[in-house]
């Protein structure tokens, strides 16, 4: 079976994003990128809400090719087209750079994924790994914390109709007091 984890920067207050999507406050250290750059390296599927990916699609296809791009941002933008990407939508839309697009019932093509071989795979975006999330199909949760109080936004967690329990497996501490916390889920 494949693992599963939900893995974003988030703020203090728990928001993957301040009111109207903005992300400014969420600008990685080189160190905390190339921890995302070897994540993206390490994921055998990735699984996408389609605001995610318009913002992902939206930067990374072409962000090597800019004339100010750094050496870990080219690898990214490389490791990033090469993944193999899902987007769940509920609406059709043409997807490129090894994505396929997914229209129906996330939580029951999510367990299809697990079940089926290939590495890891991370998921990433608000509705549906909160789908996951209730579904209890998340394996670990990987937390990227900016010391910044956001106020409101969009959540990285859910409302839950259990609790998860959870094992701490990792901290690490990046530049500018970014936190990372992974926990694994105790079944």
């Amino acid at each position: 079976m494949r693992k599963l984890t939900f893995a974003m920067n988030l703020s203090l207050d728990g928001y993957i994003a301040a009111p109207g999507g903005d992300l400014g406050w969420s600008v990685p250290s080189d160190e905390q990128f190339q921890w995302w750059s070897d994540r993206v390296g390490m994921t055998g599927l990735a699984l996408y809400g389609r605001r995610l990916w318009e913002t992902m699609s939206s930067h990374w296809p072409t962000a090597d090719q800019r004339p100010d791009a750094t050496p870990a941002q080219i690898e990214y933008a490389r490791r990033w087209r090469e993944m193999p990407k899902v987007v769940f939508s509920s609406t059709a839309r043409p997807v490129h750079w090894n994505t396929r697009m997914v229209t129906g019932d996330a939580v029951a093509e999510i367990t299809r994924f697990k079940a089926g071989d290939g590495g890891a795979m991370d998921i990433g975006g608000a509705t549906h790994a909160a789908a996951a999330m209730r579904a209890g199909l998340i394996d670990e949760y990987a937390l990227v914390t900016h010391p910044v109080l956001v106020g409101s936004g969009t959540p990285f967690f859910t409302a839950l109709d259990n609790w998860v329990n959870l094992s701490l497996v990792e901290t690490r501490t990046f530049p500018g007091g970014v936190v990372l916390t992974r926990y694994e889920t105790r079944r």
